[in-house]
């Protein structure tokens, strides 16, 4: 694990290109504390940090191939590379260190750009040939490892940190519209944008090769989650045979490795897979808060904890301290991120740190892929519903007026849902809305009371001149897909995948891991793991059964049933607490500040949402997505001095 950066130019490198090459390295320091490596050719520069889990002694980068025709600078863990050095090493090739990463440089020599198919992990990855006089920039199918890309007309800066590169002061500091537009309905940005102009990412899935003479440019994807071919069988046999395979891969390493820990199935799966598959003593960490309120876990963690002959380690995080970090928090986060739960994730990371514990796995994903969210459970019945309507018209009617119970079975959900006439009255109402809306737009993000509101509002918040530069961009236009609709249930899945898992729990638990040296390894964002549930979902949809139905199976003979069955709550943080009291010392930043000096947020509204109003059923309304912009846009700013 490491961070990596670099320059390749159609004309020699001058002296100030390595400089910059120089600057952005330093500045990933805390992505790689145990040391650095570089390397310089007449057209390209690349430079890496380095925080050392496989092959302490020698597995250090840049590593080269047996000619050193072949240079390599990589970010993340290759997890099959033990299988790997066996198959290469057959086929005669010499390996210098036990670096997982040196076997990319021998599945190059074989395959070419194809080497890529044949890795299984988290990586991005720099590969220099110099016989062909050619850069290779690989990132990872599910996006776990970052990579910026910053293109001028003869010239490609990368690296794994959007903060490395603006201390070059080579990229201006310019707002993309659209990106923010996206930002403030979403809550982060969707990628291949980010927040700058000029600067985007490397998608995930994906491969840039950039050849010098003559200079050529070409990206490809090499995977996508949606193309995971159908697949028959018992899914909770296969499911559990890939849940055994990845926690056995993912925990090789050559210094401890520890599991966060809470009271939900996911992290409370993982905890159990790591103990079965770790050959040592795996540490839990967990995270409390002052009082024990409701969403303190730390007792259920204590309980599985000693179930499972885990030591845990937790910390109680105080109001106070999470308001002293929270401007660190933002900056730390790299991309504007409006997640309130993020400061767990740092705390918990740095816990780990504080127990010489620097490899850590989570369960984000878990939710994603099984159904965990009730609104994605609705957005796959509703789109359902709509593809029914786009193909019969008023013939679908009876598809939307099927009693059916709530998904919450509380006295309250059932007073309303006898209210609404058993649910008749619902279906009907949806009838409608859908009939009023587009035809290919799925129906998704705009379940969600958060993208309402920012639908509803933000004409209104924005500057004129600052709508008009958006050219008709539209939010929904992420999840629009021309009808008919085929295999809805998989497509939920990707949509949700690419979007809040990749850019909201993947790209800050990067970041707020890296920003204590300890590297995140998610067992749930495995993508064979991936492409089976998205195989299975296509042969047998299975959004009517209930949350985590496949998973909770497979499970089934690692967790109790008192886990198994217990409602999910995560790191949740005492939310309305901390949001008066970001906003009692943060929020008159808005007030005349960044976001409306820049043109973005006319003044009155920046008056209004400086003061932290919280609509009734929004979750996280757009005073605090104005602020984490804000606040970020002057700690960018910042390191861009």
């Amino acid at each position: 694990m490491c961070g990596i950066c670099g320059v390749i130019s159609q004309y020699p490198l001058t002296a100030e290109l390595r400089e910059q090459v120089d600057q952005m390295n330093r500045s990933l320091h805390h992505r790689g504390p145990d040391g650095e490596g570089s390397f310089q050719d007449r057209h390209t520069a690349l430079a890496m940090r380095r925080l050392s889990i496989i092959d302490l002694n020698s597995g250090w980068q840049p590593l080269y191939n047996e000619n050193r025709s072949l240079v390599l600078i990589a970010n993340g863990e290759i997890y099959n590379f033990v299988e790997l050095r066996f198959q290469l090493e057959q086929r005669g090739h010499r390996f210098q260190t036990r670096s997982d990463c040196e076997t990319i440089l021998h599945l190059y020599e074989e395959y070419g750009v194809d080497c890529v198919l044949h890795l299984r992990g988290m990586f991005a990855f720099a590969l220099w040939d110099s016989q062909c006089q050619q850069l290779l920039l690989v990132r990872d199918r599910m996006g776990e490892k970052p990579l910026y890309l910053y293109e001028q007309q003869d010239v490609i800066f990368f690296t794994s940190e959007l903060k490395s590169l603006l201390q070059t002061g080579l990229v201006p500091f310019r707002l993309d519209p659209v990106a923010v537009d996206l930002y403030f309905h979403y809550q982060f940005v969707p990628e291949p944008l980010t927040p700058i102009k000029g600067v985007r990412k490397l998608d995930a899935g994906h491969l840039l090769q950039i050849s010098v003479d003559p200079w050529r440019i070409s990206e490809r994807c090499y995977w996508s989650l949606e193309a995971a071919p159908p697949l028959q069988g018992d899914p909770v046999t296969l499911i559990a045979a890939e849940l055994a395979t990845i926690s056995r891969l993912i925990v090789r390493s050559d210094v401890p490795v520890g599991v966060a820990l809470s009271g939900g199935v996911d992290s409370s799966a993982i905890a159990a897979l790591a103990q079965r598959s770790y050959p040592g003593t795996i540490h839990a960490f967990s995270v409390g808060y002052p009082g024990y309120p409701l969403c303190d876990e730390r007792a259920e963690a204590q309980a599985l904890a000693r179930q499972l002959g885990v030591p845990l380690h937790t910390v109680e995080l105080t109001t106070d301290a999470m308001v002293g970090f929270f401007p660190d928090l933002i900056k730390w986060r790299d991309d504007p991120i409006a997640d309130i739960s993020g400061y767990g994730y740092y705390a918990v990371s740095q816990l780990a740190r504080q127990h010489n514990v620097p490899v850590l796995l989570m369960g984000h994903g878990g939710d994603e892929l099984f159904w965990g969210y009730p609104s994605v459970r609705q957005a796959a019945i509703e789109s359902n519903q709509k593809a029914a309507l786009y193909r019969y018209g008023w013939r679908a009617l009876p598809f939307y007026l099927q009693p059916t119970l709530p998904t919450r079975r509380t006295p309250r959900a059932l007073a309303g849902w006898a209210k609404s006439g058993f649910g008749l009255r619902t279906g009907l109402e949806r009838f409608h809305r859908h009939r009023k809306s587009p035809a290919n737009q799925l129906v998704f993000y705009d379940l969600e009371t958060d993208f309402q509101q920012a639908r509803r509002d933000m004409q209104l918040i924005y500057v004129p001149d600052f709508t008009t530069s958006l050219n008709g961009s539209r939010a929904v236009d992420l999840f629009t897909v021309e009808q008919p609709w085929t295999q809805i249930d998989s497509l939920i899945t990707v949509l949700i995948s690419n979007l809040y898992l990749r850019e909201n729990g993947i790209t800050q638990g990067d970041r707020l891991s890296m920003a204590c040296s300890v590297e995140l390894r998610l067992p749930f964002v495995d993508y064979r793991l991936a492409e089976i549930v998205i195989g299975l979902r296509k042969a047998q949809p299975d959004h009517q059964l209930p949350p985590k139905a496949w998973l909770k199976a497979a499970l089934c003979e690692v967790l109790p049933a008192s886990v198994l069955n217990r409602p999910k709550r995560g790191f949740a943080p005492p939310i309305n607490e901390w949001y008066r009291a970001l906003f009692a010392a943060y929020g008159s930043q808005l007030n005349g500040g960044y976001l409306v000096q820049s043109s973005v947020l006319e003044p009155a509204a920046a008056c209004d949402l400086a003061r932290g109003p919280h609509p009734q059923g929004v979750v996280t309304p757009l005073s605090f997505k104005a602020l984490v912009l804000e606040i970020w846009c002057r700690e960018m700013q910042l390191v861009g001095r």
